[in-house]
């Protein structure tokens, strides 16, 4: 099976990072394909990042899941997952959410670590969107942000795991997501220095993948839509041709 893996930040080393945990862990059951956001932030780290790597997400859809039996969108924080899924001939999994929901399945109540500080309130708000926020006891972020961390992950192994060992030890964790794209490969790093199991986002959004490019897939067609200004691929999809 083929899975499309969209990496909407635009930074080409992040990409080669998540793809090659993802490749370790597919083994031969699954190619992915991975693709980088061809415009956008170089790392999402901000409301205004994350809305314009919706838009390059779609567009990567539109020009790359041809000939692809899922779509991986590895990206914590799951910029324009309804959108892919409306769009998608095929099945769409989202990092955070298939994080949360894993997490769900460990534990009664998750915590979420990652970088860069305004993702606190972002991921609030998603696991609101994704209604388990019954389920959260905490979302914990370290000063420097994925694409610092990425660049230098052994000078943030220490941060990451204070902040996991706290959302367990004071806000009542029994499970914690390490949420990122850049932070792949550091959850199994951390662990022996955390109270509690301590996911991957990367590995869970990529078991996930693997599951629905496997399972039975129906969806409606979206109406169509004429738009303005869009790259060719997407408004074709839009319009539904």
């Amino acid at each position: 099976m083929r899975i499309l893996l969209i990496n909407p930040n635009t930074t080409e080393a992040v990409t080669a990072l998540v793809a090659r945990h993802v490749t370790a862990i597919a083994g031969d059951v699954a190619d992915f394909v991975p693709v980088t956001g061809a415009f956008g932030a170089r790392y999402i780290s901000s409301r205004a990042s994350a809305a314009i790597a919706g838009h390059a997400a779609l567009d990567a859809l539109a020009r790359h899941v041809e000939g692809c039996d899922a779509v991986y969108l590895a990206c914590f924080g799951d910029p324009g997952l309804l959108g892919l899924r409306e769009l998608s001939p095929v099945p769409v999994v989202g990092m955070a959410e298939a994080s949360c929901l894993e997490a769900c399945r460990v534990g009664r109540r998750f915590a979420i670590v990652t970088g860069g500080a305004l993702w606190q309130p972002m991921l609030t708000e998603f696991v609101g969107l994704i209604g388990l926020s019954d389920r959260l006891a905490a979302v914990r972020t370290i000063a420097p942000t994925g694409g610092a961390i990425a660049e230098n992950p052994d000078a943030a192994l220490a941060q990451l795991a204070a902040a996991c060992t706290a959302v367990a030890t004071q806000d009542g964790a029994d499970v914690v997501i390490l949420g990122g794209a850049a932070l792949a490969g550091l959850a199994s790093r951390i662990q022996p220095n955390v109270p509690v199991p301590v996911l991957c986002s990367v590995e869970v959004g990529t078991r996930a993948a693997i599951a629905a490019a496997a399972a039975p897939f129906t969806r409606e067609n979206p109406p169509a839509i004429n738009s303005v200004g869009l790259g060719s691929d997407l408004a074709k999809s839009l319009r539904g041709a």
